[in-house]
């Protein structure tokens, strides 16, 4: 049996403590101390000023700096830290006079000139950390001077604050790297934890996946440079080229609860291994990512979600009119659409600032009895109460950002249009028939025939009139138009939909409106769609579109942030945010590598994890206001979150050339 290990976990420690304290530091007394983080050997230090010694400590005996600090060094119990936590916290992190330096030392190793291997040392703080440059160039120096001189030691903000610290300090007398250039081109990357044991299905090209599709089964794991937002089903996910956890297909996987990785070498591994068809142990963690052959094809039973029945109110058919979506709230969504209601219920939130959005600050996290603190800093009111802080983040809410105008058009009108046509009406009762046979062979045809009715059926009068007239003055010429869909059958526990149907950005008068709307009506009888829903028990019969008529606004600026760190999900502080120049659909839809940014919506800061496409990062005055977007992010999840204000929303935002914010999509994020 050949095992393939990808960033491997480290080995657990001996119970004997070997922390060093004022030893230089060779590369054998690295390893022997060291844990593996990310597929790094890391090692803690602490640095005492006024000891003038640095602490190396045995990473298996001490996971945490603080805890050191507080029992080994200044003789306190694990009680009395807990405490005073967060006070002990700044006066290691965020005082200037502080007396311990913290970091974390990791060895990394990069190729010479003549393609030798060459080790070199990266020495970070904590994301957290609010070091200035006098600060950071004396962490540098210190350990410097104490680090076998034959290893290149290079220092890595932690954020953006030391970004701009380190700026005013030389290269040459401080070395550095930043995030991005260090594990933005990372071989091996994971985008959603979990397990599976399947067939590995490796396809060099989107022709050979395209020619293989139509056998792809649920025991499948499909691997190939970046799955199309169309792939069924199945077991599981690898990607060969580099992506973002806000990808579609990883919003897919995460709501489907499938492993998801990028492994850039993968074809290595295939070749070597001859894995291409298979059966493997497919397992994704936050640091280790497994591929183990398996001598014989297991015996497997059909996953529970081919037994799942996703369970949701029946639409309601009557006859209501168009609204504009601040008249809508969330129980509209049976009538309008998930989508079309959620934005309803932000225009309330904004409007009214009524909704506690301060829940998620609320609930404790041991040993802290709650994080209003942090709240109360994060909105400049340090000694603001509990009562206090929701209006100022209702406050704060409402100055960053606004939500879209728009007009939803209700079930009622695809109902009456349906049902306007014999042909249709036909098509669908063979669809039907097809459904309950489980008549596989026959759906796709059915399926495309009937998307090809609905967009070339006319429309009853009354019907294209209510289109017609539902924006004041009508869509006239000039005016640039967005149809987005709003199905019932979307953001539902265990179904996302995320990328399933049909939304048309670029509408222009009465006839291309009119062919929009049918278009995103279509999109509801898509094979795709259609297979998906019915794997997930929800009947054709109660599955509606509403639709959502905006007028285009102009973005320098577009994406998405999930309220939690996708890849870690018991990370509680920090928000993950993608953006790329003009629409969020190029982050989601995967035509362009984002910028991607995590920022710490708890103690403050931000990074960038990765430049994408654009090879430079972001002005700091737009991060600046990319930090307040993803603390409204997180505020938000109090109120949309319904009864768990853990659960992460996932928000496709705008920033106008204004530098204004519309959030145009807000749901949950599938976990």
């Amino acid at each position: 049996m050949t095992t393939t290990a990808v960033l491997p976990a480290g080995a657990p420690g001996p119970v004997t403590d070997r922390t060093v304290i004022g030893e230089n530091l060779s590369l054998p007394l690295f390893r022997t101390l060291s844990g593996v983080l990310a597929g790094h050997p890391y090692l803690k230090v602490v640095v005492d000023r006024i000891e003038d010694t640095w602490h190396l400590l045995d990473t298996a005996v001490h996971p945490f700096h603080v805890n050191y600090i507080a029992t080994r060094v200044l003789g306190m119990e694990l009680t009395e830290l807990d405490s005073c936590l967060d006070a002990f916290n700044a006066s290691v992190y965020m005082d200037p006079e502080r007396r311990f330096l913290l970091g974390v030392l990791s060895l990394h190793t990069d190729e010479d000139a003549e393609g030798r291997e060459r080790p070199f040392l990266v020495l970070e703080t904590t994301e957290a950390d609010t070091m200035n440059g006098r600060l950071l160039e004396e962490f540098y120096t210190f350990v410097r001077h104490r680090v076998d001189g034959r290893l290149p030691l290079l220092l890595k903000p932690a954020n953006h604050g030391q970004e701009h610290e380190l700026a005013a300090i030389s290269d040459v007398h401080v070395p550095r790297i930043l995030g991005h250039q260090l594990f933005g081109n990372r071989t091996r990357t994971p985008l959603n934890p979990g397990e599976a044991v399947g067939r590995l299905r490796y396809f060099r090209t989107l022709e050979e996946y395209t020619a293989a599709a139509d056998g792809l089964g649920w025991s499948d794991i499909v691997a190939m440079p970046c799955l199309p937002d169309d792939v069924p089903r199945v077991a599981g996910f690898l990607n060969t080229s580099p992506g973002t956890p806000l990808s579609h297909t990883n919003v897919l996987a995460s709501g489907w609860g499938i492993p998801n990785a990028i492994v850039r070498d993968l074809e290595r591994m295939v070749d070597a291994d001859v894995l291409d068809g298979a059966w493997v142990r497919y397992r994704v963690q936050d640091d280790e990512i497994t591929l183990v052959p398996l001598a014989h094809a297991p015996t497997l039973e059909a996953p529970a979600w081919h037994q799942q029945r996703i369970r949701m109110e029946p639409p309601l058919l009557e006859d209501v009119p168009a609204l504009w979506l601040h008249r809508l709230r969330r129980a509209d969504r049976d009538r309008y659409g998930t989508k079309a209601a959620n934005l309803g219920e932000l225009h309330h939130v904004l409007d009214s600032r009524t909704a506690d959005l301060t829940a998620f600050y609320g609930r404790p996290r041991p040993p802290r009895a709650d994080l209003y603190g942090h709240l109360a800093a994060r909105l400049g009111a340090k000694d603001a109460t509990p009562e206090e802080l929701r209006a100022l983040a209702a406050d704060f809410v409402a100055g960053v950002i606004a939500a879209p105008d728009g007009v939803a058009l209700p079930f009622a009108l695809q109902h009456r249009f349906l049902t306007s046509s014999p042909a249709v009406q036909q098509g669908l009762g063979k669809l039907k028939m097809a459904l309950e046979l489980d008549a596989v062979d026959v759906l796709d045809a059915l399926c495309l025939h009937l998307q090809q009715l609905i967009r070339n059926t006319p429309l009853p009068e009354d019907v294209s009139r209510q289109i017609t007239q539902a924006l004041p003055g009508g869509p006239a010429t000039g005016r640039r138009l967005v149809v987005r869909s709003s199905s019932n059958a979307e953001d539902l526990p265990g179904f996302s939909a995320a990328g399933v149907y049909e939304s048309i950005t670029t509408v222009h008068g009465a006839d291309e409106l009119l062919d929009a709307v049918r278009q995103v009506w279509a999109s509801l009888l898509s094979p795709r769609s259609v297979r998906l829903r019915h794997q997930a028990g929800i009947s054709l019969d109660d599955t509606y579109m509403g639709v959502i008529i905006q007028e285009y606004a102009p973005a320098d600026l577009g994406g998405v942030l999930v309220t939690c760190n996708p890849t870690r999900r018991e990370d509680f502080r920090n928000v993950y945010l993608n953006c790329s120049p003009g629409s969020p659909e190029t982050v989601v839809d995967g035509t362009t590598l984002p910028l991607q940014y995590l920022y710490n919506t708890v103690e403050g800061g931000g990074r960038t994890v990765a430049l994408g496409s654009s090879g430079q990062d972001l002005p700091v005055g737009t991060r600046d206001k990319l930090a307040r977007l993803a603390l409204t992010g997180r505020l938000l999840q109090s109120h949309f979150s319904d009864t768990d204000v853990d659960h992460p929303l996932d928000i496709e935002w705008l920033m106008t050339d204004q530098g204004d914010f519309r959030l145009v999509q807000i749901r949950p994020y599938a976990l």
